[in-house]
């Protein structure tokens, strides 16, 4: 039994040199879909149809010469709040209407379906990107591969499923507070949050209208690139999207970090209560690692990290809940319980409230821009935990425990989530690199160098290693 490549560059390659076809590749892992799905929750909607007829029209453009590029013929999953031409968009809500985005492809998907590539279904969400699932609302939960009864993160938690148990081999997520990273963490896999406005966001159910950005999941640095390559641009249909050159993201990844210096900002970041012991580790190892490459550590310091935690989280529900305050009034029974309730939150924020959370949010942008222009990117934990128990997670919990991404978001930075290796128990560790605005290409470089030295991104969960009866393997 032949086997299929893990990642996209390596799935790429294949494609080119003859020793897979797009049409065998999805058909792999369309049956993993088909037998794990019940069990990992990964997707709300699968395309069966769709993603053979776009895996055969793959193998027949590259048979006569036309290449789009490395995303030809890989299959991916579309997170459930963005707009597909062949596919509901529900938001794994009651609520959303019907005919949402209905025939209509978001010009992310848009971009993507250009680029040859397959597209496997919508993956599952926290509702409106937002809470925690509730079972009685009648969607499928997603569950972390890695232990069935852990979290998955969220809210792009289908996404990171499917790309950890080899149901896709990369995928779109959306991240307001980390929904993007946190996933990648929890998972074992590498999530880029984008610097806001680099990727349009129009065809996108919102949640946070000045803090939502679209960003890539996969495997490695190198695929995130690849997929950021296709996705980046402006586009007049969202008026937050920048008008900014897209750079050649893949021609930056040369496997070096020689001379660049790389911010460990101590204090919060590595010293913070609730920082688990083995994620420290694992961060300082990375740190360590990357000293070896040629890399030059520099301790510093992030005014105002823990603050501006807090101040993303009250912009976004702020937003959010002006977003949706019309159906909260009159629909309140049909949006899941957690959800609700943590949009309900909003009502009790006045509009000083905001004001003086973007107050904050203009000093915070400051200060960070001061520590950046002193090193070139910053490296902290990915998220403060091992991924906990699902039935240990509540809002109240989230709230009150600290976190590593909320700030960037705040700041519209770019933060590239990657694996740092593993705890005690067996579940993924994490680490973050942080740079300025528009500098994907540089967090992708030093991600894929690090990545280059280690394999911790290559590791798949047990289940995920076992071929499907009668089908291809997907996995190492």
């Amino acid at each position: 039994m032949s086997e299929v490549p893990l990642t996209i560059q390596d799935a790429a390659t294949a494609l080119r040199d003859g020793s897979l076809t797009a049409v065998t590749l999805t058909e792999a892992v369309l049956a993993r879909v088909d037998e794990r799905n019940d069990e990992l929750g990964a997707y709300v909607t699968v395309c069966h149809d769709s993603a053979r007829a776009a895996a055969a029209q793959a193998d027949a453009d590259l048979a006569a010469g036309i290449d789009r590029g490395p995303l030809q013929g890989i299959p991916l999953g579309i997170k459930d709040i963005i707009a597909t031409a062949d596919a509901p968009t529900t938001a794994n809500s009651r609520v959303l209407a019907d005919d949402w985005g209905a025939g209509v492809d978001a010009p992310v998907t848009a971009r993507l379906r250009g680029a040859g590539a397959v597209l496997v279904g919508k993956t599952t969400t926290m509702e409106f990107a937002f809470g925690l699932p509730d079972p009685d609302k009648g969607f499928l939960v997603p569950r972390n591969p890695w232990d069935l009864e852990r979290t998955p993160g969220g809210s792009s938690s289908g996404t990171g499923v499917a790309v950890a148990a080899g149901l896709a081999l990369g995928g779109l997520g959306t991240d307001t507070g980390g929904s993007v990273r946190f996933p990648a963490s929890m998972n074992g896999h590498t999530g880029l949050k984008v610097t806001f406005g680099r990727v349009p966001k129009s065809g996108v159910v919102p949640l946070g209208f000045t803090l939502d950005s679209v960003g890539p999941m996969a495997r490695s640095a190198w695929d995130c690139a690849a997929m950021l390559q296709v996705m980046a641009g402006h586009d007049p249909s969202d008026r937050f999207a920048a008008d900014v050159e897209v750079p050649d993201y893949l021609a930056a990844l040369d496997g070096s970090v020689e001379g660049l210096r790389i911010g460990v900002p101590m204090p919060y970041f590595f010293d913070a209560d609730g920082l688990d012991d083995e994620v420290r580790a694992g961060a300082l190892d990375a740190v360590d690692a990357l000293r070896a490459a040629g890399a030059t550590i520099v301790e510093t310091e992030v005014p105002g990290a823990r603050e501006a935690k807090e101040a993303n989280a009250l912009v976004l529900v702020g937003e959010a809940f002006a977003y949706h305050r019309q159906n909260l009034v009159t629909r309140w029974e049909d949006y899941g319980r957690h959800t609700r309730m943590a949009l309900g939150r909003g009502a009790l924020l006045g509009a000083a409230d905001h004001v003086q959370a973007n107050r904050f949010r203009t000093w915070f942008r400051r200060q960070v821009a001061a520590v950046l222009a002193d090193v070139d990117v910053l490296l902290v934990p990915g998220w403060p935990t091992p991924a906990l128990r699902a039935d240990d997670m509540s809002p109240e919990r989230m709230v009150s425990s600290p976190s590593f991404t909320g700030q960037w978001n705040l700041t519209g930075l770019p933060g590239l989530t990657l694996p740092s290796g593993f705890s005690s128990e067996g579940l993924p560790l994490s680490i973050q690199l942080v740079g300025p605005a528009f500098s994907e290409d540089l967090l992708c470089r030093v991600g894929d160098a690090y990545q280059r030295a280690t394999d911790w991104h290559l590791r798949v969960p047990p289940s995920a290693a076992r071929p499907v009866a009668g089908s291809v393997a997907v996995g190492r």
